[in-house]
């Protein structure tokens, strides 16, 4: 596969995503970006939050941009800790709550998804969804 995403990946990943969102329950919104966090694809499914449009995209963003899942800054961006302050950088795209994670091909980050629109750990499951079916398609191209 290429160090790229390509359109149709990044719409089936999407889709997985929505599949788990549906079975919970909960409207989201899906983003997929490439490795250095600019986007691919991102769909709002119904219902789900318009704040979640911004919020899922710079989930992505920042999974991408650091490499990590969003979920693992919280904790050092918490005051008197390292981090502090992180979430206010980079023209405030930087998301330090779960749902953000990085897709990756071979150990190497190809790009992020970002899941936004319940709580964190429905953000969360909805992206982890996604990071799933990613892993297949990668599986299957090698």
């Amino acid at each position: 596969m290429s160090e790229e995403i390509p359109l149709d990946a990044a719409k089936d990943v999407i889709e997985a995503a929505e599949e788990r969102a549906e079975e919970i329950g909960q409207p989201m919104v899906v983003t997929v970006a490439n490795s250095e966090g600019n986007l691919i694809a991102q769909h709002r499914m119904d219902d789900a939050w318009l704040a979640s449009v911004s919020i899922s995209r710079n989930k992505a963003y920042t999974a991408a941009a650091l490499d990590m899942p969003t979920h693992e800054l919280a904790e050092a961006s918490e005051p008197g800790n390292s981090l502090y302050g992180l979430q206010t950088t980079d023209d405030n795209k930087i998301v330090i709550f779960g749902g953000g994670y990085p897709l990756e091909n071979d150990g190497e980050v190809v790009g992020a998804v970002g899941a936004s629109g319940g709580e964190v750990s429905q953000d969360r499951d909805v992206a982890e969804a996604a990071v799933q079916r990613w892993d297949e398609i990668a599986a299957a191209d090698e």
